[in-house]
């Protein structure tokens, strides 16, 4: 039997409602252990209703991943214009507004590096999860271009200024930076290693 709908939406605006539904139910749960079903109901439309845009629940947490994508992307972006012309400082203000980003929004970040969504080699290859990435390509070229930065392979050390950031962020959301282990300002520590592996 077909639910019917506690509002109605306006034609086109049924993707973006899903979606909008999906990322406040997965920001209060903090999880995305919902079902379309669900998704439907609280957006107000028939429980068929999300497959006209969405496959299944892998592909609708796709398209919020990819949400995810642009939102860090403008948080860096954000970051970068705030500090311009320094390129240390730059470096800095990007990998502290990746490390906010990723404690702010602690389910969409899991979700976005997570195996939970459809094609996960697809998503992380489309032009908004790629355009991400090279926010940091790009400002890695301009240090290597300026002397700051070691002439390396520039793929080579975004991967792992990627790599220790993730892990960093990862680390801070399970709570396991222990002081213990690794000492009272590990975060700072940790990036004042990666760009001083990265300077000439």
């Amino acid at each position: 039997m077909t639910e019917t709908p506690s509002r109605p939406y306006h034609h086109g605006d049924l993707k973006r409602a899903l979606l909008d539904t999906a990322m406040q139910m997965l920001a209060e749960a903090g999880g995305w252990q919902f079902t379309l079903r669900e998704v439907a109901r609280r957006a107000g439309v028939s429980h068929s209703a999300p497959y006209k845009h969405f496959s299944d629940k892998g592909e609708l947490l796709a398209g919020l991943a990819l949400i995810g994508f642009d939102r860090l992307r403008e948080e860096l972006q954000r970051a970068q214009q705030a500090l311009p012309g320094g390129i240390e400082a730059e470096f800095d203000a990007m990998a502290k507004a990746y490390l906010g980003f990723g404690q702010g929004n602690a389910a969409l970040y899991r979700l976005m590096f997570g195996p939970e969504v459809t094609s996960a080699t697809r998503l992380h290859t489309d032009p908004r999860a790629l355009s991400t990435f090279e926010i940091v390509v790009e400002l890695l070229e301009r240090g290597q271009s300026a002397g700051i930065f070691r002439k390396r392979p520039v793929q080579g050390q975004a991967a792992a200024c990627w790599a220790q950031m993730h892990g960093l962020t990862l680390l801070t959301l399970d709570g396991l930076l222990l002081p213990e282990k690794v000492g009272a300002n590990a975060v700072e520590a940790a990036l004042e290693a990666l760009c001083e592996g990265l300077c000439c």
